[in-house]
């Protein structure tokens, strides 16, 4: 059997070096998050088979929120919809934050403060598992499937990208609308961000982003409040899984470590 030439592996091994943890950890976390995903894919192939089940919920949340007096996204999204700019930056936004900003951060974290790394990850794991089941349980079509109650489908009708079908539809769940996991994303993301963050702009960022993204989902037509608000349940639920249970029967690097500066505050 041939051996690979040296100057091939080089690379590989001064990448190696650099990474907190090496090669082997840093692919067991690429493991784990693609577990989760399959996971997601499972749920959605079933999610799939009850399309009529999952417009069936959409409608009961519509009118839960009608019956709290609370049904207000329509007529946010139609108050705004003229304003074309801000239309297309939540249209862009939608599409590319949840990847970008979400992926980003994970890796700035692993690669730079390895040491909570672990924590955020277990928080994640945790949040996707209990979305699953609210996906499996309460599959439910998002506002973008029922203009007849005031809904435009904004990145359909202003981007010519239709989410259901083609490549995009291969990472988005369309009856997955509860809990929103762009808010408990951004929340599990923004808290650390905050607590982490050494300049003042950077924690003014990350304290509105949660913000900035629940008015995305909505004006969109992607998401209720109902379902923001189940994305929040589930990132604290997630956070009080990670703190009281995994932080105590993991390893230390499971908990979150306060630098000495954050436990004095």
């Amino acid at each position: 059997m041939r051996r690979v030439p040296a100057f091939i592996l080089r690379p590989f091994t001064i990448i190696g070096q650099r990474l907190p943890q090496g090669w082997g950890d840093l692919l067991r976390q690429l493991a784990l998050f693609l577990f989760a995903y399959q996971g997601y894919q499972m749920v959605r192939g079933l999610a799939d088979g009850k399309a009529s089940l999952a417009i069936a919920n959409g409608e009961r949340v519509i009118e839960f929120e009608r019956s709290l007096g609370t049904f207000f996204e329509p007529g946010l999204q139609q108050a705004l919809i003229a304003h074309g700019w801000l239309i297309d930056g939540a249209n862009f936004m939608y599409l590319n934050a949840q990847f970008v900003i979400t992926t980003g951060f994970l890796a700035w974290l692993y690669l730079f403060r390895n040491e909570h790394f672990y924590f955020v990850r277990n928080m994640f794991l945790v949040a996707m598992g209990f979305a699953l089941v609210g996906y499996a349980a309460f599959p439910t079509a998002p506002p973008r499937f029922f203009p007849e109650d005031g809904f435009t489908d904004t990145i359909a009708a202003l981007t010519n990208v239709d989410q259901d079908t083609g490549a995009v539809s291969l990472l988005v769940n369309p009856y997955a609308a509860v809990p929103s996991m762009h808010i408990a994303f951004a929340l599990m993301i923004s808290v650390p961000g905050m607590m982490l963050s050494r300049v003042a702009v950077a924690r003014v960022f990350w304290s509105l982003y949660p913000l900035l993204v629940l008015f995305v989902v909505v004006v969109t037509a992607n998401h209720y409040w109902f379902d923001a608000a189940a994305g929040a349940a589930v990132a604290c639920l997630a956070a009080i899984t990670a703190v009281r249970v995994l932080s105590r029967v993991g390893p230390p690097a499971w908990a979150w470590r306060s630098a000495p500066s954050e436990a004095a505050a």
